[in-house]
């Protein structure tokens, strides 16, 4: 098997078991939603938001981009991916860092969550320091590899590219602010002498969720995005607001992280966040009033990208008002499997096109139907967070398993093909 070959083969396995994690994480926050009914007794699941994050962030978003950065980013710096020998590592690193981090905190184990944190931060090390050396002599990507027929694009390029490496530091940065937190779990009588590792700040978990959210994932959607979208609507974007998107989207997370859980920093880099995903929403809307192509992948993006205003809105109103439990949690779904979520979904539509599968169900109308699910779940989700009423999270939460799965079904099928 060539190089190449075994780059994509790699990268589908990211990509499929990022989607597992999805599935995984959806059902147990379905079952979570309700009551389970045992005989004549009745069970209340409770999925901490410790093992949220984790299963939905680490196991789906970021398996996904890991998957899909190894084939891309290379290529963007006009550059080859230097080894793959070190994919299968990353990849069992980062799954069993996942599985540790999800499970710990829903049986009460501090030591899975300890080696589940120092499992993922050595595959993000492993995954960031593959691709930096592979980039190492352009590392501000001012060489992009932008074909000449696609000349126009250069300057687009070229503005995405050099936020890459940020992306690149806010993983390392909330990798290592979740394992400080997770070993300062672990007891001296657990690893006697083991006094853990430094805090980045005070531990406070929210800030790693946000370095890792805020700070990478959505900074890279912003940034591949930049990239991929003007070549899957076949339209050009205005250069100014890539910029202005990219530059808020860069600073935004950190002062998010630094600010929390209230103050000027956490106000400031709330309403720079905000602007830089309305800005997001913005390019993909003239993407796609631009664009005279009509395929299901957008509807994911656009759906995706709508879903990031609605998030940062009730970000600002914790920012500047009182946090609601409720609508925190409401804000993490709609940011995480709203925003990244039902945006890398239609990304894979574009690289995975249901149109082309052969088995039953697996078509375009499938594709819709999927994406529609889990955005009329989303919005139930909203309405139940504003008005308090639990049915509607439930009823949400079972649109989006439906969705959530169909479409998983969707894209492990033409992937495997």
């Amino acid at each position: 098997m060539t190089t190449e070959a075994r780059i994509s083969t790699w990268s589908r396995r990211f990509v499929v078991a990022g989607v597992g994690w999805l599935v995984v994480w959806q059902l147990l926050a379905t079952v979570d939603s309700g009551t389970v009914v045992a005989g004549s007794s009745t069970v209340r699941f409770d999925l901490p938001r410790r093992a949220a994050v984790p299963l939905g962030l680490g196991g789906f978003v970021f398996h996904v981009v890991f998957g899909k950065a190894y084939s891309l980013i290379p290529s963007y710096f006009e550059r080859q991916l230097a080894t793959h020998r070190l994919l299968p590592v990353h990849f069992s690193l980062t799954t069993l860092g996942v599985a540790g981090l999800g499970v710990g905190p829903v049986v009460g184990s501090r030591v899975a969550s300890g080696l589940g944190a120092l499992a993922w931060f050595g595959g993000v090390t492993v995954f960031v320091g593959t691709l930096v050396y592979s980039i190492r002599d352009n590392v501000d990507g001012a060489e992009t590899g932008t074909g000449t027929a696609k000349s126009h694009l250069r300057a687009t390029d070229r503005v995405a590219n050099a936020f890459v490496p940020v992306v690149f530091g806010y993983l390392l940065l909330g990798s290592y602010a979740l394992l400080a937190s997770s070993l300062a779990g672990l007891s001296s009588a657990v690893l006697p002498g083991f006094g853990g590792v430094p805090f980045l700040l005070d531990g406070y978990p929210p800030r790693s969720t946000h370095l890792l959210a805020a700070g990478s994932a959505a900074l890279l959607i912003f940034s591949v995005g930049s990239r991929l979208l003007p070549r899957f609507f076949v339209a050009t974007p205005p250069v100014w607001l890539t910029r202005v998107t990219l530059a808020l989207g860069a600073v935004a997370p950190g002062l998010l992280a630094w600010g929390l859980p209230s103050g000027t920093a956490l106000r400031v880099g709330a309403a720079l966040e905000a602007g830089a995903v309305v800005g997001y929403a913005t390019l993909v809307v003239t993407l796609r009033r631009r664009s005279d192509r009509d395929r299901v992948g957008f509807d994911g993006v656009l759906a995706g990208a709508l879903s990031g205003v609605i998030g940062v809105l009730l970000g600002l109103s914790f920012a500047f008002g009182r946090v609601d439990a409720a609508l925190a949690t409401v804000h993490f779904r709609v940011n995480v499997l709203g925003f990244l979520g039902t945006t890398i979904v239609g990304l894979l539509f574009q690289f995975y096109p249901p149109a082309v599968g052969t088995r039953v169900g697996v078509s375009d109308r499938t594709a819709r139907v999927a994406l529609g699910a889990i955005a009329v779940g989303l919005l139930f989700e909203v309405v139940a967070g504003l008005a308090g009423e639990s049915l509607l999270v439930l009823t949400g939460r079972g649109l989006e398993l439906v969705g959530v799965v169909s479409a998983g079904y969707l894209v492990v099928d033409v992937a495997a093909e």
